[in-house]
């Protein structure tokens, strides 16, 4: 039993160091000589490397910080913890590998909005539902053309569904992400009610707000 409770605590420290793993910063730094946290909005994550190194660099953002979500959601059942792809213990490890994306050891504690990393714990335990958040994110981003709102609005509609499927654990930890993350958009809601929020550079919002500039 002790073998097996250190072998736990230490695949748990393991799930939030890869969580930690601040990609962004790391890309940005090593190719491109240039610390996204000093330009644009100061995010670590996805939508900032996009927007301040572009597209490869965001993409390489957005898989590898999906990836490590998966890895440490996924380390349970590769290390014969649990068998049930179902298990609580997955959402513990997700839930570690999102704590180290937020609260990084390598980034003096500070982190990112954890979307990301919260959808790659999604696609290890329910591929199902990731496949729906990610439709909803994708439409919601070519109907608002606003990275913010899509990640809100897709939260509160998996955090419902949840709900609707009676998954006791992941509705509560569902609940806990949304209302983090609507907490990290606190400023992004600010914009959006303000009219003056980021927007991605295609999509009917990014259309409708072109066409009330020029008149």
């Amino acid at each position: 039993m002790e073998e097996w409770n250190l072998k736990l605590a230490l695949l748990l420290l393991i799930a939030y160091l890869l969580g930690a793993i601040p990609n962004g910063v790391w890309i940005g730094k090593r190719f491109f000589h240039t610390d996204i946290r000093a330009e644009g909005s100061g995010n670590i994550g996805t939508t900032n490397t996009f927007r301040v190194l572009g597209p490869v660099a965001g993409s390489a953002v957005l898989i590898l910080d999906l990836a490590k979500g998966t890895v440490a959601t996924l380390l349970p059942i590769w290390f014969h913890i649990t068998t049930n792809f179902s298990s609580p213990m997955l959402l513990l490890f997700g839930l570690m590998a999102i704590l180290g994306h937020t609260v990084s050891i390598f980034d003096h504690f500070k982190g990112g909005k954890a979307v990301a990393t919260s959808a790659g714990m999604l696609l290890a335990y329910n591929p199902i539902l990731f496949v729906i958040a990610a439709a909803l994110f994708v439409s919601l981003i070519y109907l608002t053309s606003m990275v913010s709102l899509a990640s809100m609005v897709s939260f509160t509609i998996i955090t419902i569904l949840c709900f609707v499927i009676h998954d006791v654990y992941l509705s509560i930890l569902a609940v806990g992400l949304t209302i983090f993350v609507y907490w990290r958009h606190r400023a992004n809601i600010k914009r959006i009610i303000n009219g003056t929020e980021n927007m991605v550079p295609f999509g009917l919002g990014y259309k409708h707000r072109q066409r009330q500039q020029e008149k």
